[in-house]
């Protein structure tokens, strides 16, 4: 009897727990995480436009995910560091002025496009009669919108946004206003210290060689250099060093990159100057002597050419403390040992 009342409290229980689950189950909602994934060419316009005029842009917008809605708008960026950043502004200014050609939708307009389907926005870039001559910087943004259906109550979307750089130079005569200035060429040593009025910058002969090289636009015009740093030795050693070409909006600085280059290992609490700063060009082997360091950059045809120089000495400062230390012991253990006679 005992048993026969045991075995129905264990069923009672087990039909409870099966009916608590059936019922979580079946009123815990449908949760849909929507896959974003989109392509947008080109990715950089350059163009240049005189007052009045106007050019078309043909741009392809491919959808890699799921089928969404998106949107398009235009917004002007500035320089947001030495690093080729930008910051993209809330609010549309400047004169230029946009739209698209496109039959079925404008800027601003929603549009659908399903899974591994394409469009094409044609762009139209105006400069209306009157507008200042300079540089003008622009981003198109294509933007996903979240679309909620109506059985799916609980819902997690994905938002995304995609952009393509627009920079414009309006000029009538078709001049381009270049001035370009080094602001900064220079070496960051283990030690640096002054010598009868000239800086000496020292490295230990095993050291990487991290060089710096910041180029200033002076100019209403953004600029490109190309050039060369040239590494010149005391044994006839030399090295050349091509710069990657780089935009330098009007009015900022930039950091110009060389190739090749290389990554120092820097630890989160390094002390080396080079692992504070952000460097142009590392260049690694065995170094003894002085060194000549040189960059000469140019901006197109009938530019100007602009150049800077430094220098450094190598020694082996690690090979010759350690032995000095190395001989130390050795004339020690011979005293200690006469000593001991």
């Amino acid at each position: 009897m005992k048993n026969d009342n045991l075995k129905f409290k264990i069923k009672k229980i087990f039909i409870f727990f099966l009916i608590f689950f059936l019922l979580l189950f079946s009123t815990t909602k449908k949760i849909f995480a929507q896959q974003v994934s989109l392509s947008l060419s080109p990715p950089l316009i350059e163009t240049i436009i005189k007052p009045g005029k106007s050019i078309l842009i043909a741009y392809t917008i491919v959808n890699y995910g799921d089928p969404t809605v998106l949107t398009t708008k235009i917004l002007p960026f500035e320089p947001k560091n030495n690093f080729g950043q930008i910051k993209i502004k809330d609010e549309f200014e400047g004169p230029i002025r946009f739209s698209l050609d496109n039959a079925n939708f404008n800027l601003g307009q929603d549009f659908f496009l399903k899974t591994n389907d394409s469009e094409q926005l044609l762009l139209r870039i105006r400069a209306p009669e009157g507008t200042p001559e300079g540089d003008y910087y622009y981003t198109l943004l294509v933007g996903s919108l979240p679309q909620f259906a109506q059985e799916e109550k609980s819902a997690s979307f994905a938002k995304a946004t995609i952009g393509s750089n627009i920079l414009i130079t309006v000029t009538q005569s078709g001049q381009i206003d270049i001035k370009p200035k080094i602001t900064i060429f220079q070496v960051l040593p283990r030690l640096r210290f002054s010598f009868f009025g000239k800086t000496i910058n020292l490295f230990d002969s095993t050291d990487s060689i991290p060089i710096v090289l910041i180029v200033e636009n002076k100019g209403k015009n953004l600029i490109k250099p190309e050039g060369q740093i040239i590494l010149k030795g005391n044994f006839g050693e030399r090295a050349k060093f091509d710069i990657l070409p780089q935009n330098i909006l009007s009015q900022s600085q930039r950091l110009m990159l060389a190739t090749p280059s290389a990554d120092l290992k820097c630890t989160p609490n390094s002390k080396l100057k080079a692992c504070q700063r952000s460097i142009s060009l590392i260049i690694p082997g065995f170094f003894l002597g002085f060194y000549q360091l040189s960059t000469s950059l140019i901006f197109g045809e009938n530019s100007p050419q602009i150049s800077a120089s430094t220098s450094f000495f190598a020694f082996p400062m690690k090979i010759f403390f350690g032995f000095t230390i190395f001989l130390a012991i050795i004339i020690f253990i011979i005293k200690k040992i006469k000593n001991e006679e």
